[in-house]
């Protein structure tokens, strides 16, 4: 689980350590709590294309080792001026063969449930070969927030579930694929 979020005032981080716990519960998955801060990558400074997989930086090959380990991903995003965070763009910008033939499921939040930047995130990792599921949870800030604090409604557990389901799924299957490419 990856928190898109870097703005000092975030919530996403609330958001994320609830549906973390709803995956903490299951016995047919590992998830890891990763949070972008913990990279402190810069905007993209990589000298070559990252389509080679070829990284000079340090936190480019830090970066790099932490994402190849995973078979998916579930994307924990605020939407941003109708998009994603610049910070998650630039994550994922950073690198290319370590998203490919892998999975994500996407969590979403904002004014109206973030739907436009998981629309926009999902343009995004498809062009890198990363397929996503359908299942997906948008949460709203006026809905799922109480006092300025994570509390989504009961349902959305539900839906977390379900999204886990999903990439879990997709996850295992999609192993086969990679090893099918290599």
């Amino acid at each position: 689980m990856l928190i898109g979020s870097t703005r000092p005032t975030r919530i996403g981080p609330g958001f994320a350590h609830w549906a973390h716990e709803i995956a903490q519960g299951r016995d047919d998955m590992s998830v890891d709590l990763l949070d972008l801060v913990d990279f402190d990558l810069p905007l993209l400074d990589e000298p070559q294309p990252t389509s080679g997989g070829d990284y000079t930086t340090p936190h480019a090959k830090k970066w790099s080792e932490t994402i190849a380990q995973y078979d998916g991903f579930v994307f924990v995003t605020p939407e941003y001026n109708s998009s994603m965070p610049a910070s998650l763009k630039n994550a994922i910008d950073y690198l290319y063969p370590e998203w490919a033939d892998k999975v994500a499921g996407i969590i979403s939040y904002g004014g109206s449930g973030g739907v436009r930047s998981a629309h926009a995130l999902r343009l995004v990792l498809g062009q890198l070969s990363l397929a996503t599921v359908r299942a997906s949870v948008s949460l709203t800030l006026r809905e799922d927030m109480k006092d300025g604090v994570a509390a989504p409604r009961p349902h959305q557990d539900r839906l977390v579930t379900e999204l886990l389901d999903s990439v879990g799924r997709w996850g295992r299957g999609m192993r086969f694929v990679r090893e099918e490419a290599n």
